[in-house]
């Protein structure tokens, strides 16, 4: 974990020193989110994402973009006929390279680590049934209205088991090691660089 956070810095603090341009910005907008993998019984929930990034460029047409975004993420689940809400909130640090195939639209794609703030179901915290780190991959496209105004639309497919293993219950660590549940987020933004 700490060779990854410090390699991360590494490559951002080698683009900042050799980057053409770097741009800072914030961002916010609508998240479409539901847990894939062996989880039954689930539909999308609605949540939201709010952060900012920087955008280095590392060319002319391509650039890195380093974010710090929290993310409301989870699913409607319905389980032995009872319907409620998993809400999983995260801390989000993607890493996208960014292509732009004109100046004002671009493709995007690259890495993900997410760390977990809070989890809770309609209200009950459940925390510890949840891993605390989650890893994945994005990819998206952009549009740029203006020099400082931009959409994004990207599309998060989560790697990483979130289920995490409870030792309180015997059977519980053989069924969770059998048993796969991942992030599947859809993001529509709106940012602003300055």
């Amino acid at each position: 974990m700490k060779r990854i956070i410090f390699a991360a810095i590494a490559v951002m603090a080698f683009g900042f020193t050799n980057a053409q341009e770097t741009r800072f910005g914030v961002k916010g907008g609508l998240n479409i989110s539901t847990l894939g993998g062996d989880a039954s019984g689930v539909s999308s929930l609605v949540g939201f994402h709010v952060g900012g990034f920087a955008e280095i460029k590392i060319i002319e047409k391509l650039a890195i973009q380093p974010e710090l975004v929290f993310s409301t993420q989870g699913a409607k689940e319905k389980f032995f006929g009872e319907k409620y809400n998993t809400n999983l909130n995260y801390l989000n640090i993607p890493v996208v390279a960014k292509y732009y195939i004109t100046k004002e639209f671009s493709v995007e794609a690259g890495p993900q680590i997410g760390f977990l703030v809070s989890a809770k179901s309609d209200g009950e915290d459940v925390k510890d049934l949840y891993k605390s780190i989650d890893a994945g991959f994005n990819i998206g496209a952009g549009y740029n209205f203006t020099e400082n105004l931009s959409v994004n639309l990207r599309y998060y497919l989560g790697l990483a088991n979130v289920v995490d293993t409870n030792d309180d219950y015997e059977d519980w660590e053989d069924f969770v090691d059998s048993y796969r549940v991942n992030n599947n987020v859809i993001s529509l933004s709106v940012g602003y660089k300055f």
